[in-house]
């Protein structure tokens, strides 16, 4: 049985007919859905702060089991657990960047600037459960931080400069300030006893920032 299971997940995986070779593989939909369900398994224990439901430390037979799939799919889709953390951090930092637009259609400004904060809380959330080993595979170049904080600044520019217009929010507000404060906030209560502290902390910065 997993024989055949393995076989199946190796020819699902394989690259579709037609694509250029100079192109990363692209992979078959059961092959996409078993990634996806890895990396929302991975999220989800980093979210429990990197531990499973018996509060030991979520190993990559947990995430798998999780996700559905067999150890062997697991190690396919990502060779190294530096490679599942890339993958984690990478799938988190797209979603709440592209939420910006979104947003801005359906708030105004300034509420969609609040909302965008507090879906980047969340990711922070995840990144606080992987935090050693983001570490690491920031330092083996895995991850790369400069590229993180550039999008991050970028989200909150868009936003700020649409509060701004709106006269919402200071004239004299820099995004990589307000995207260093969030930083800050995330980096000094990661091992806070009150859970609720970071969002006090952001209602400071909001109040500090609006018109």
């Amino acid at each position: 049985m997993v024989a055949s299971t393995a076989s199946l997940d190796s020819a699902s995986e394989r690259a579709t007919p037609g694509a250029s070779p100079s192109a990363p593989p692209r992979l078959r939909a059961d092959a996409q859905r078993n990634r996806d369900a890895l990396v929302d398994a991975a999220r989800a224990a980093f979210l429990a702060g990197g531990h499973d439901e018996r509060g030991q430390e979520a190993s990559l037979e947990a995430i798998a089991r999780r996700a559905g799939v067999g150890i062997g799919t697991l190690y396919r889709h990502f060779p190294t657990r530096s490679d599942l953390i890339a993958a984690v951090h990478a799938a988190g930092l797209d979603e709440v960047t592209a939420l910006v637009a979104p947003l801005q259609e359906q708030f105004t400004p300034f509420e969609a600037l609040r909302r965008w904060i507090e879906a980047y809380s969340e990711f922070s959330l995840t990144k606080r459960g992987m935090a050693e080993a983001l570490r690491e595979a920031a330092e083996s170049g895995t991850v790369s931080k400069s590229g993180t904080r550039e999008r991050v600044t970028a989200a909150v520019d868009q936003l700020l400069s649409a509060a701004k217009d709106a006269g919402e929010v200071r004239d004299d507000v820099r995004a990589d300030d307000v995207a260093a404060s969030l930083v800050g906030i995330f980096l000094t209560t990661r091992d806070a006893a009150d859970r609720d502290q970071p969002a006090r902390l952001i209602e400071l910065v909001l109040a500090g920032i609006r018109a």
